[in-house]
């Protein structure tokens, strides 16, 4: 049974470490910016500690894990004024589950280095319900003997758990997959407004081409609900805008061309303007159909 911390207890990070704890029998101690979260965590779970600060909970843990949202809360949490690095012991291992820069996956995994800390940066793909069912992608930028040996911990919550490469790996491979999604999911919108505007039955066209090359997680997943303009669920437009300008700007210095991302990044700037900030990303659609609206 090891010693276990973790850090940041949001959509994401609260199913994870429920599913590490109640899996594994770990002893676990959570810190969440908002006491009553981490209160609220271990009332559901009916286990576990909750620390005040990120130091006070890695102290002396074996695995510290996090889940925050975004560069600077990242560095908060781990060399700021009480964060987790300060009560790490050395030989420990500190795995980041934020979508984050490279950089400051590196700059984290330089720090930790000098301190005896292993540092992954291990950002996940699945969202929140793969969060919920314990069926998330995660990969993995680092060391290997760290990895491996933090592997079986993450695969509690996930159904695959792959080393990239060096430090900042599995964030540039988070890149990868979001630049991804963003493409598919205006081609996908384009294509269930085209079907629209044609008058066919979308549910057989669908049953129809999911069977072929077009077949994707989103439209098995999506099209429906992008059919009937659902998006109150998923993942939200404000995250995917934050994790978008980490590819942009990643490609600035890599030298990467990303012109579909960069449109797409804009149309969900419009989105954000008509009040879809917290919509799933699949409300891309919602823009096309007030277009169409608007020519009635």
């Amino acid at each position: 049974m090891a010693k276990v911390a973790w850090i940041g207890l949001g959509v994401m990070g609260f199913p994870m470490a429920g599913h590490l704890f109640s899996k594994g029998s770990h002893d676990i101690t959570v810190y969440n910016r908002n006491p009553a979260k981490a209160l609220a965590w271990v009332e559901k779970l009916g286990g576990g500690r909750t620390a005040e600060t990120p130091d006070k909970a890695a102290l002396d843990a074996e695995y510290v894990f996090c889940c925050v949202g975004n560069d600077d809360d990242l560095r908060e949490v781990t060399t700021g004024k009480n964060g987790a690095f300060h009560g790490m012991r050395a030989g420990a291992v500190f795995i980041d589950h934020t979508t984050a820069s490279a950089e400051v996956a590196r700059e984290l995994n330089a720090t930790g280095r000098a301190r005896g800390i292993a540092f992954l940066d291990a950002p996940v793909s699945g969202g929140q319900t793969g969060a919920e069912n314990g069926a998330l992608t995660v990969m993995v930028g680092g060391d290997v003997e760290p990895f491996e040996r933090a592997k079986p911990l993450m695969a509690r919550y996930a159904r695959a758990v792959t080393r990239i490469g060096p430090a900042g790996a599995g964030q540039l491979t988070k890149m990868v997959n979001q630049i991804a999604i963003a493409g598919l999911l205006q081609g996908l919108s384009e294509a269930i407004a085209f079907a629209e505007m044609a008058g066919l039955d979308l549910d057989l066209v669908m049953q129809t081409i999911s069977k072929g090359a077009a077949q994707s997680w989103q439209m098995e997943n999506r099209w429906r609900t992008m059919h009937e303009g659902r998006f109150d669920f998923g993942f939200a437009v404000d995250w995917m805008r934050k994790d978008l300008a980490i590819c942009l700007d990643e490609a600035q210095r890599n030298g990467a061309k990303l012109p579909v991302t960069a449109l797409v990044d804009t149309y969900y700037a419009e989105v954000q303007r008509l009040g879809g900030g917290r919509w799933d990303t699949s409300s891309l659609i919602a823009l096309l159909k007030t277009s169409k609206d608007a020519t009635k």
